[in-house]
């Protein structure tokens, strides 16, 4: 009979455990910079651990900007995203819903960097006419970014010339080499290009008074999202990530930076902890401190969105519900306090 029970027990027990397992192991985060502050919560989730005590085995692709990770996505080839909020937006105004599962950055961090002598000219997005001003990728935050700085001043997206110079090295040489005249990209690259004293940033969301003149108040910037039909078939796997990048944002917000310098790997840095560094001090302000998103945030990304972006403005009024859903970050914060 002890037999019996003690069976019937651990029967019950591999069941629970069995119901709260990931329905997919195996899951795929498409990134856009995996390198870049503005993804910062997906390393820190990586590199701790956090997935792999969730249950998952997580493969991270990195594309040259959030514009490509997105076609992963729709392709097919990713399971969800890491990247920004604005394509939530973009994608349930064109009728293929994605919703924002948790926040990782509420400042979007992006900056509009121009070389010393145009930059001493530059008052608004109206001297950006007729330039040709490198972004991550075009159709990414970057890209949108300009595009809102040029709405702002009366203009239109096909008033400059965007060049995909990607995030990395290549964004450095593009800049250095004049092969562009401006560029809107995150950090660890701006702070580089910074740090040899020819070039200033003009436009700057890194801090709180440059959030407020350039989108207004709370934003949604990087997130995880995923299609409405994924959420549906594999809302434990969800959970799990959800899981693993709140820890991270939690992890963040008590860390210290010389924590998170260490944390991360050699390649992140170029070669110059002190300047990785200094990059990762400019942004601290900028990240999410449990994963929380808001409707007040997602009304001020789709207030820049619908005077620039061509199916937002067709799509009418939106339910901004649609785009993101907190129920994963509520139970990943009451297990994680």
């Amino acid at each position: 009979m002890k037999k019996l029970v003690l069976l019937a027990a651990g029967l019950l027990a591999a069941a629970a455990a069995f119901a709260q397992a990931p329905e997919q192991k195996k899951v795929t985060i498409a990134v856009g910079g995996k390198n870049l502050f503005y993804y910062l919560p997906l390393s820190v989730a990586e590199r701790k651990g956090y997935f792999k005590e969730e249950g998952l085995e997580v493969e991270i692709p990195d594309f040259a900007g959030g514009a490509k990770a997105l076609q992963a996505l729709v392709g097919g080839s990713a399971d969800m995203v890491s990247g920004a909020y604005e394509h939530t937006i973009n994608m349930v105004a064109k009728k293929q819903p994605i919703k924002a599962v948790v926040l990782q950055a509420k400042y979007s961090s992006i900056v509009l960097l121009l070389p010393k002598d145009k930059a001493a000219k530059y008052k608004n997005g109206k001297d950006l006419k007729g330039l040709k001003v490198g972004v991550t990728a075009p159709g990414s935050s970057t890209n949108m970014f300009v595009n809102n700085l040029l709405a702002k001043d009366g203009l239109k997206p096909t008033d400059i010339s965007v060049v995909g110079v990607g995030t990395g090295a290549g964004a450095f040489a593009a800049m250095e080499k004049g092969e562009i005249d401006a560029m809107s990209n995150l950090d660890p690259v701006i702070s580089q290009l910074e740090a040899t004293g020819k070039y200033v940033a003009v436009a700057d969301s890194r801090t709180e008074k440059g959030m407020k003149d350039i989108y207004g108040g709370d934003y949604h910037a990087s997130v995880i999202y995923i299609t409405d039909e994924y959420i549906k078939k594999n809302p434990r796997t969800v959970q799990a990530v959800v899981n693993a990048m709140v820890r991270a944002d939690k992890w963040i917000a008590k860390a210290t930076p010389q924590e998170i310098v260490d944390l991360m790997p050699a390649e992140y840095k170029a070669g110059n902890p002190s300047l990785y560094k200094d990059a990762l001090l400019k942004n601290m302000i900028g990240y999410s401190e449990d994963g929380t998103l808001s409707l007040k945030a997602a009304e001020n990304v789709y207030k820049v969105l619908v005077q620039f972006e061509p199916s937002v403005k067709a799509a009418g009024k939106l339910d901004l519900n649609q785009t993101f859903d907190n129920s994963f970050v509520k139970k990943a914060q009451a297990k994680y306090k």
